[in-house]
């Protein structure tokens, strides 16, 4: 507490200095005005990490306009009260936990009090800049070398909304559906209250060749699995607002700046969604760049056990037994021949349509993602073959933060929280920090004016 007030009172004397000194300077508005009229100590309240201090400035004003204050624009002070320190304080906080939460770290760590709104305005302003950041990002190659391979990978996870943010497909059936039960869901009943957040992932990886063999050992006594590949320089993007064409261009601009001359092996990780495979497809077809589209073994393994229960009871021995001999089999690039013979074995036992249902299904899916189940090409260029990472980033960006019990999320807090989250992650806070302080001082201060009266760096 004493250490902040002192600072505090630092920070005023040094604002009470510089409005000593301040001198007249000649000032032409944005729409070409002189300002000649000149008032001194014109004051105003700003909310910092250390305390309320007050500026006092020099006003240059016009008949029926604003103020114009250039001492607010040497120090980029923003519009509101609070801080950029402040700002960006509540930004990170926001992102830890609930917004209960943030509220306690700020006061904890500046005194200051305030509103669970207010740090929800806070957060969403302070990432008004990220998408822009990234999209004018310098074009120079990542870290990743030439041997090194290139993987891009997307999903989607649901975030519990307010009625107003949901889609409109979602809203209306939302608003029309009449649960069976008033206490609680029946079975097939879903609360029709989420939206998808689309996320996006791009990593390089170390190539490690392995066998079938590697990834399902015969037996329990087998050596060791060898080593997968690993995994680094991991970029995130997600947002709620847009959906799956938009942030798989995202994943594909990093991917590009990378890679811009296509000189590295480009692979896209998928768990099967028909939606983003065709948005993968289209995207590496118009930027002119070779991709393979690999679907996640272990979702493979889902559709494979689904088939399984057709044939045995559950908690069958057998059943293990079963799935890992066909397993096994399109590992080795026979996707289509266990789809026969699963097809064949229904047949065989004379089951009805209802009956082989999962049957038919994993054979049905295993026949129409044949051309992305390639595990041997994978295996032997030493390829990853599952969706973890892009599954983890689901966890950690939206499920660890939006899923907070008792959690309803509007659109434009949900799409900061998501987006600032992931430039936390990717390590880009202060380099996204400054170019977020150079575009406010150009919005707050340098468009009102037609003269350059801004130092450069000030």
């Amino acid at each position: 507490m004493a250490s902040r007030e002192l600072f505090c009172q630092l920070f005023q004397d040094h604002l009470d200095l510089r409005a000593q000194r301040e001198t007249r300077v000649a000032v032409i508005d944005a729409d070409g005005c002189a300002r000649s009229r000149v008032e001194t100590g014109h004051t105003r309240e700003l909310s910092t990490v250390f305390g309320k201090v007050e500026v006092a400035r020099i006003a240059y004003r016009a008949p029926a306009r604003p103020n114009l204050h250039p001492a607010d624009a040497v120090l980029n002070l923003p519009a509101q009260l609070h801080s950029h320190g402040l700002r960006r304080l509540a930004a990170v906080e926001a992102t830890r936990g609930s917004y209960d939460d943030a509220v306690a770290g700020i006061t904890q760590a500046t005194g200051q009090r305030l509103g669970k709104r207010q740090v929800e305005a806070l957060a969403a302003r302070a990432a008004v800049d990220i998408d822009d950041f990234y999209t004018t990002r310098s074009p120079a190659p990542g870290a990743g070398t030439d041997d090194e391979v290139l993987v891009l990978s997307c999903d989607g996870k649901g975030i519990v909304m307010r009625a107003d943010a949901l889609r409109p497909a979602t809203a209306k059936a939302a608003a029309t559906t009449t649960p069976k039960l008033a206490t609680r869901l029946s079975k097939g009943e879903k609360r029709n209250r989420k939206r998808m957040a689309e996320v996006g992932a791009v990593y390089d990886a170390v190539p490690a060749v392995r066998t079938p063999a590697d990834i399902l050992p015969a037996t329990k006594d087998q050596r060791e699995p060898a080593p997968g590949p690993v995994t680094k320089n991991k970029w995130l993007h997600a947002s709620v607002v847009a959906g799956a064409a938009s942030v798989v261009a995202q994943i594909f601009a990093e991917a590009q700046r990378r890679d811009p001359t296509h000189a590295r092996t480009w692979i896209a990780l998928v768990d099967g969604n028909n939606h983003q495979i065709n948005r993968i497809t289209a995207e590496a077809q118009a930027r002119d760049v070779p991709i393979t589209i690999i679907i996640d073994f272990i979702h493979v393994l889902e559709y494979v056990w689904k088939a399984a229960w057709t044939f045995h009871t559950e908690a069958d021995p057998a059943a293990e037994a079963w799935v890992r001999r066909h397993a096994a089999t399109i590992l080795t690039g026979k996707a289509t021949q266990v789809a026969g013979a699963i097809r064949r074995q229904a047949t065989k036992a004379g089951l009805t349509p209802a009956q082989r249902a999962g049957a038919d299904t994993c054979a049905n899916y295993l026949t129409n993602k044949a051309p992305h189940l390639d595990y041997p090409t994978a295996l032997q260029r030493g390829w990853p073959i599952a969706t973890g990472v892009i599954e983890g980033a689901c966890r950690h960006l939206v499920k660890d933060r939006m899923d907070i019990t008792g959690a309803r999320w509007g659109l434009t807090g949900a799409e900061a929280i998501l987006k600032l989250r992931a430039l936390r992650s990717n390590g880009d806070l202060n380099t996204y920090w400054a170019y977020h302080l150079t575009q406010e001082r150009h919005r707050v201060h340098q468009s009102r004016y037609a003269n350059n009266i801004v130092p450069h760096a000030a």
